[in-house]
């Protein structure tokens, strides 16, 4: 396993940083299942995520180079009476995995959201990425008897 990255600075993303995160996202979308890399929509939903006051986007940067991030929103949960916390993306550019740079993410992810009183995370994960799933359970990550379903509409439906 490398070492961890000491220089390695995880801070809220900025605007500028969207085609370093574009491009992270590519890296997880060619890994899962249900979605599909397009720059042009990934460069939008990052806009929209960095003008919510209630979503967090943190990214980790060596050396000037954006090597990871890691994106939430909170959410009103009826069960726990207020918010929780949906874990979108999670992601670290291959040449920078095994650093610890993802706990740290999500670490700096968690804090804010503790921060706006947020009870509970929660993230979906590819079932059929067990490196992934392996990597949420060491760090204490439960799986949930509910199943993620979708549906797609057109604006005005």
């Amino acid at each position: 396993m490398a070492p961890e990255a000491p220089t390695c600075t995880i801070r809220p993303a900025r605007t500028a940083d969207i085609p370093e995160m574009v491009r992270l996202l590519e890296l997880l979308f060619a890994i899962e299942a249900d979605f599909t890399a397009d720059a042009d929509r990934q460069s939008q939903g990052l806009n929209l995520l960095l003008q919510q006051p209630l979503a967090c986007v943190m990214v980790a940067e060596q050396e000037g180079r954006v090597v990871g991030m890691c994106s939430g929103q909170l959410t009103v949960s009826t069960a726990e009476g207020g918010f929780a916390l949906l874990v979108e993306d999670l992601v670290v550019a291959a040449d920078f995995r095994g650093r610890k740079i993802a706990p740290r993410l999500l670490e700096a992810v968690a804090l804010w959201a503790a921060g706006h009183g947020a009870a509970r995370m929660q993230l979906l994960a590819d079932r059929d990425n067990a490196p992934a799933l392996a990597f949420y359970r060491r760090l204490g990550w439960k799986e949930t008897a509910l199943v993620c379903l979708r549906q797609y509409r057109q604006a005005g439906e």
